[in-house]
């Protein structure tokens, strides 16, 4: 909204200076157009509108207020024109104190004080409140400035009458030039004062004796002097006939005055009892303020009325004041029951707490009420922690109780805390490899691991304060100053006594907390006999180790929480148990987990081979056991003040049979595998991946496996997992500071050495027999005899078969994994060598043809199979007569034949 007017200028003000309450003169422009156009005005921000005389647009007369402020501007507001601005400044002087009997160019009020003890006003006379001269010497006024004297003396007063007198300042300021001489002269003044007001009113009639004697000589001199003058009559002498008219006098005033002196009388007993009533109207109407003031919650004016009445009638002997006084302390007493009961109600607040503590320490209820009060709150937390399992467990009416299993381990349900975890770099050969499992997860909170975050977030949300309620029970930070002075002996003696038994009462709420955490999440022997929260059955389904990793963060974060507000960690002892069974059990549940995962694989093996002749399920089982081992890095991981989950050797055993038992589960399915009718191979997974695409696709094109590829397959995946995927796992256990490492090695080996071995052998004996079996009837085909035979034109048929399963063996091997070739090969060598030899011992005569014969055949496989031939046997679980090398057997054949006698026959 625009102004009509311009805002209003001070140019001038006059004095410019001055103490509060002077009168000034304002001069400027636009200071408004009449008394109802002024609206503010301010003087080092004080607000002086009260004072304000409007004189006329330029000027305006008023007084200076008390203000905050030294120096500060003069502002004129008007509602024509606004808030103005000012060029120039008034500086506030600091008021001197100015004696009764200084002169004075203002008016200096009577100074009033407040007596706390009669609450009245009372006024006192200038002439006996500041006195002009105490010491009694000439005052000579120095020159040291009056904000110097500040600094020097902070919070002190020169002036005589002050609580705060500084004596030095006095001196300073009154007498800094006055010799000591003069100075002693003032001190046996100040003695002589000091005995006059000791020696009481007699004093006053021995200092002015001579007055009294004067007075009396003066009175004497006056009757002598009326006797002398008067002259005797009837009546007597003039003093005598004074007196009997004095006596006339008075005896007519009480005639006519008597009734109305009586009504006076009256008057004055009655103002009497009235002032009585007044002067003590504190007491007779306490009763009914503090009624008033404890239903509006004021109890601490309750308090402070208290403690004045007291004070004052505590031990009076007046019968009225005792009945009131009485009346008194049975609402005290009221009072004193009324904030027991609210201290011990629960729930409640720290703050509420420590302020009902403070009223009744200063009301002096019996007892220890702070103790009380901790006392109670220990039975609350106590109480909330059984209220949240029964709650629970009403929640799971119906069901089959805490320990009911949630999900089974193929919905894969997973805490949301605990993320995907990467592949290591040695499984980068399965990264074509997709997974079934979809990577929507659905996370549903299982009942105990609910009950355990609502039963931890309970206790953080209530030890605090209870905690802390404690230190300041010790500290004595409860307590009012006035309570604390009277009753610290007895307080250090009843903490002393008492520490113990908070102590107990820490223990007893974590060993609560733990029996519930453990009845709710560890299988009976482990919660050591603990009731089930909910139900008194045993329940034998437990948490997935993914929720019980989820479990151990959130009591690790308790525990942390606890530790922060100094709580002794001896007193936190179980919850690092507790957290350490925990941890172990996860290390087994996950394992066993696991091990479940690890059976279901056979089903998901897809039987397409890679370049090395590896299918995806070595890389499969690898992944599964590195991602178990890598959910559990945070719970092997030893935080402060934890010990490490392999310290016990029950712990130490179990996990590493568990370890052992993945290996050997794995070593099942792939023997499973390797037996497995066609029927029951899983056509669903051959599907071309472009992910992972068949480089050589002689098995992919193929919709059905025979045995013997089966066989090459898990023999392939044999030689992978011994020379590659076991070395990997157990680096990842020695990672993860598993204990019995070289054990599981052992055995795991082992175990897949037996398996490779026993596949290898059925794998020979389904080609090599065939081969074998065949020679014979090859050889004597078409009723061929050693002894009766042609001149040899060539190797026979039979070798040529042979020869060409020999090559179908090879091609299949080579197909699958060519790094199996030479161990086959050579094996299917050594087994027709070994018959061949057999078969030519066991002729008993050659015809020269016939040897001639045998011999080219003999030469012309051996050297035919040169590459596959060995020095010795390479089966090391064959008996030691029988370990021969296909070198030797070809050496047995060609010696059991006869020699050659011409050159001819040799080339």
């Amino acid at each position: 909204m625009s102004r009509s007017r311009p805002p209003p200028l001070v140019t001038g003000i006059s004095p410019n200076e001055g103490i509060p309450w002077t009168k000034v003169t304002i001069r400027g422009e636009n200071l408004g157009t009449g008394t109802p156009d002024l609206i503010g005005l301010t003087i080092c921000g004080h607000n002086c509108l009260l004072t304000a005389e409007w004189m006329s647009a330029s000027k305006i007369v008023c007084r200076v207020g008390q203000a905050k402020n030294d120096k500060g501007d003069i502002i004129v507001t008007t509602k024509s024109g606004g808030r103005g601005t000012s060029t120039v400044s008034f500086k506030l002087l600091k008021p001197e104190k100015i004696g009764v009997l200084d002169q004075s160019a203002v008016w200096v009020d009577e100074m009033n004080y407040y007596d706390m003890r009669t609450d009245r006003n009372k006024g006192i006379p200038p002439l006996s409140l500041r006195p002009a001269n105490p010491l009694g010497i000439e005052i000579e006024k120095g020159q040291f400035p009056q904000k110097d004297l500040e600094v020097l003396f902070p919070g002190m007063s020169a002036d005589f009458t002050s609580e705060n007198l500084s004596a030095a300042w006095y001196l300073i300021e009154n007498h800094s030039n006055t010799s000591f001489e003069q100075l002693k002269m003032a001190v046996a003044h100040l003695k002589r004062q000091a005995n006059k007001k000791s020696e009481g009113s007699l004093a006053y009639v021995k200092g002015g004796l001579s007055t009294f004697f004067e007075a009396q000589d003066a009175l004497s001199a006056i009757h002598q002097k009326l006797e002398a003058d008067g002259t005797e009559k009837v009546e007597g002498s003039m003093t005598q006939k004074l007196e009997n008219v004095l006596n006339r006098a008075s005896n007519t005033a009480d005639t006519l005055f008597q009734e109305v002196l009586g009504r006076k009388d009256k008057a004055d007993s009655t103002r009497n009892a009235l002032t009585v009533l007044q002067r003590f109207k504190f007491l007779f109407n306490l009763p009914l303020n503090i009624e008033r003031n404890i239903q509006k919650g004021d109890y601490d004016v309750v308090i402070n009325d208290y403690e004045k009445a007291k004070s004052l009638f505590g031990k009076t002997e007046v019968q009225v004041f005792k009945k009131y006084y009485a009346e008194v302390e049975t609402r005290i007493e009221a009072l004193r029951e009324l904030l027991l009961d609210k201290l011990l109600e629960t729930p409640s607040t720290l703050h509420d707490q420590k302020r009902y503590i403070r009223y009744l320490s200063d009301l002096r209820a019996p007892g220890d009420p702070a103790w009380q009060c901790i006392g109670a709150q220990h039975r609350w937390i106590l109480q909330l922690m059984h209220d949240c399992r029964e709650g629970c467990a009403r929640d799971l009416t119906g069901t089959s109780g805490l320990h009911s299993a949630v999900s089974d381990p193929d919905s894969d349900a997973r805490p949301p805390a605990l993320g995907h975890l990467g592949h290591t770099a040695s499984l980068k050969r399965g990264s074509g490899f997709q997974s079934g499992r979809g990577d929507a997860w659905r996370y549903k909170t299982p009942q105990r691991v609910a009950f355990v975050e609502k039963l931890t977030k309970l206790v953080l949300s209530q030890l605090p304060n209870f905690w802390k309620l404690w230190i300041s029970y010790v500290n004595g930070s409860l307590f009012s100053e006035t309570a604390e002075k009277s009753g610290h002996i007895e307080r250090s003696k009843n903490v002393r006594q008492r520490q113990s038994d908070f102590k107990k009462m820490i223990q007893e709420v974590m060993h609560c907390l733990v029996k519930l955490i453990r009845g709710a999440l560890l299988p009976p022997s482990a919660a050591e006999g603990g009731v089930r929260p909910g139900t008194g059955r045993e329940v034998k389904a437990e948490l997935s180790g993914q929720w019980l990793a989820h479990v151990i963060q959130t009591l690790r974060l308790t525990y942390e929480s606890l530790t922060a507000l100094e709580i002794p960690s001896d007193l936190l002892q179980t919850i690092q148990d507790l957290v350490l069974d925990l941890r172990g059990r996860c290390v087994a549940a996950t394992l066993q987990h696991t091990a479940e995962e690890i059976k279901r694989l056979a089903e998901k093996e897809d039987w397409v081979v890679d370049s090395e002749g590896l299918t995806s399920l070595p890389c499969q089982f690898e992944r599964r056991v590195v991602q178990s081992l890598q959910s559990l890095r945070g719970v092997l991981e030893c935080r402060p003040g934890e010990a490490s989950v392999f310290q016990q050797p029950k712990t130490q055993e179990e996990v590493c049979q568990l370890s052992i038992n993945i290996m050997q589960i794995f070593i099942c399915c792939l023997e499973q595998l390797s037996t497995k009718p066609d029927a029951d191979v899983d056509t669903a997974h051959l599907s071309v991946d472009v992910a992972s695409p068949d480089l050589f696709g002689s098995i992919h094109q193929e919709l059905s496996l025979t045995p013997e590829q089966r066989l090459l397959i898990v023999l392939s995946n044999c030689c992978y997992l011994e020379r590659h995927t076991f070395r990997n796992i157990a680096e990842h256990f020695e990672k993860h500071n598993f204990q019995g490492i070289e054990k599981i090695t052992q055995v795991s080996m082992a175990s897949l050495k037996d398996l490779d071995q026993r596949l290898f052998e059925n794998y020979i004996e389904l080609k090599a027999d065939p081969i074998v079996g065949s020679l014979e009837p090859g050889i004597y085909a078409g009723y061929f005899d050693w002894k009766d035979c042609l001149p040899p034109t060539g190797v026979r048929n039979y070798l040529k078969e042979a020869l060409v399963s020999i090559i179908a063996v090879h091609a299949e091997v080579f197909a699958v994994c060519k790094g199996l070739v030479p161990r086959v090969l050579s094996r299917v060598v050594e087994a027709v060598s070994e018959e061949l030899s057999r078969l030519m011992q066991c002729v008993s005569s050659f015809s020269r043809n016939g040897a001639l014969q045998a011999r080219l055949e003999i030469c012309a496989l051996r050297d035919i199979l040169a590459a596959h031939l060995t020095p010795e046997s390479r089966t090391r679980q064959r008996p030691p007569e029988v370990e021969r090398g296909t070198r030797s057997s070809f050496k047995q054949a060609l010696e059991a034949l006869p020699q050659l006698s011409s050159g001819a026959e040799r080339t």
